[in-house]
């Protein structure tokens, strides 16, 4: 089968595309033949981690497809299925942290970049009717990684005010579409202009200037909820509009690893700092359930054939798209 692979060490020059052997499914598990799939910052990411010693790795975690074969034991799907799957390895419920032993699927397991892909049955669920088949490939990580950190995280309520720094990510535009359709305020920022009009096409209530003044901006007004990807190059601007007892939810480092926190604006500001990656199968199907109830759709940048994924790669580097970017297999 023809798939995405990489060879280490860290570099876009280890990306090819080459004929891989189809994996086959033990009793418990189904194989999926894949019709399109999604591009991560994660995808990214696994690239610094890998080493020259690395074996050849296939990457990719989001894809939706038809079931072609299943393991003697699998009872929730049958051959001819449209299904989307789920990334989370290992992680069944919803709880504070994952449990021991969790993965996400691509890395080490093999990825969603390929003709077909070998998955446990219980991480499979049904394809949203309402999306084609490029939105559903686009779903998972990213979808579910802003379910669970609006809702499961940051408690997020109807009539609350929630703050999106750095619009244009497909995590950040799930949140956008998914706090809207959960009745929420929507303020979100960007130094990208076309990215700003965007997320006010999308129902965002205000977009802001990343290097403006945002009380400003805000009119002073303080938010309930940040949900933020960002870290250092916005975090102090951020914590300013936070309300006293507000909650901040972090889920990415794209600007740097290392933030200095103000302790004395912590604790006498009451806030509630959390930490979020990913989600559980239970949040995954929550999160299905939303999709399909406020008909949400992706936001799909570009769509690239398997064979031009370092072209999909650098698109994702230099940090120009918005929304999702994607896979299609012929």
């Amino acid at each position: 089968m023809q798939a995405v692979v990489h060879h280490g060490p860290n570099s876009l020059d280890g990306l090819k595309v080459e004929e891989m052997k189809e994996g086959v499914p033990n009793p418990d598990e189904v194989k999926v033949r894949l019709k399109s799939s999604g591009l991560n910052h994660r995808d990214l990411r696994i690239l610094s981690w890998r080493k020259e010693e690395d074996g050849p790795v296939i990457l990719g975690s989001d894809g939706a497809g038809i079931v072609e074969e299943t393991g003697e034991r699998v009872g929730n799907v049958r051959p001819g299925d449209e299904v989307v799957i789920n990334p989370s390895l290992g992680w069944p419920c919803r709880s504070e942290a994952p449990p021991a032993g969790f993965q996400i699927l691509g890395h080490p397991t093999p990825g969603t970049f390929a003709s077909s892909i070998v998955v446990p049955a219980e991480n499979v669920e049904p394809k949203p009717k309402h999306l084609t088949w490029a939105e559903a490939g686009v779903l998972p990580l990213a979808a579910l990684t802003g379910y669970r950190a609006l809702f499961s995280r940051g408690m997020v309520q109807a009539g609350e005010h929630v703050l999106i720094p750095g619009i244009g990510s497909g995590v950040a535009t799930f949140m956008l579409l998914m706090a809207k359709a959960a009745g929420a305020r929507v303020t979100v920022t960007s130094r990208w202009e076309e990215k700003r009009n965007k997320a006010l096409e999308l129902g965002a209530d205000e977009a802001i200037d990343s290097d403006a003044d945002w009380n400003v901006e805000l009119k002073g007004k303080k938010v309930d909820l940040i949900v933020d990807s960002v870290g250092p190059a916005t975090f102090h601007k951020s914590l300013q509009q936070l309300r006293p007892g507000g909650r901040w939810v972090n889920f990415g480092e794209t600007s740097g690893s290392t933030v200095e926190v103000p302790l004395r604006t912590l604790f006498m500001g009451q806030f509630d700092l959390h930490g979020t990656a990913m989600g559980s199968s239970e949040e995954f199907r929550d999160m299905l359930r939303l999709v399909n109830q406020h008909q949400i759709r992706p936001v799909i940048d570009q769509v690239f054939p398997l064979s031009e994924a370092k072209q999909a790669f650098m698109r994702m580097e230099d940090g120009q798209q918005f929304g999702k970017i994607g896979f299609e297999n012929n």
